[in-house]
């Protein structure tokens, strides 16, 4: 798994996407009024190809994370690691699609831990602000970070075991 997986693409560059509906119009709705959003389709139905385009057409960064059970809240957030100079606080991918106001795409997120999923709680309601425990700060998302999150819905009874406060945000 690369969870460092950052994209930015040019105008000149938006990855080809067939709409098969208003998905466009509602995702860039979404975007503009600040709100998170869960994509439903089944394997090969071209859910990130569509958060790909949407990140190019908005002319957003995007950080792709690829959920699996071992995911970690950390793996997300941050961890401080140790190098020549000591130990330094190195950031995850959703801390920094926050800083840069850029989407982050958690790719089927019903594979991830419970206890990794309540991280995002408070950036998915009207707070819109990442908490990190380990440093004391607490990063405020811009306008421009947009929070998605895909499933198939061949795991729908692994949706049904997602703690009720996390489903619910969506």
């Amino acid at each position: 798994m690369n969870t460092n997986d950052r994209n930015l693409y040019t105008q000149d560059e938006v990855p080809w996407y067939r709409p098969q509906g208003d998905e466009l119009s509602l995702f860039e709705h979404a975007w503009n009024h600040n709100l998170p959003v869960m994509i439903k389709g089944p394997t090969g139905c071209g859910k990130t190809r569509f958060v790909q385009h949407m990140a190019a057409k908005l002319g957003r960064p995007l950080y792709t994370v690829a959920c699996h059970e071992d995911l970690t809240a950390a793996a997300l957030v941050g961890r401080h690691l140790i190098g020549e100079q000591g130990t330094y606080w190195c950031d995850g991918p959703l801390t920094r699609a926050v800083r840069e106001g850029a989407i982050c795409y958690l790719d089927e997120v019903v594979e991830a831990r419970k206890d990794t999923t309540v991280v995002l709680h408070p950036l998915t309601d009207d707070r819109r602000i990442l908490p990190i425990e380990r440093t004391g700060e607490t990063l405020k998302a811009p306008p421009g970070f947009m929070l998605v999150v895909s499933y198939n819905p061949g795991y729908q009874n692994l949706l049904k075991g997602m703690k009720p406060s996390t489903r619910q945000r969506w």
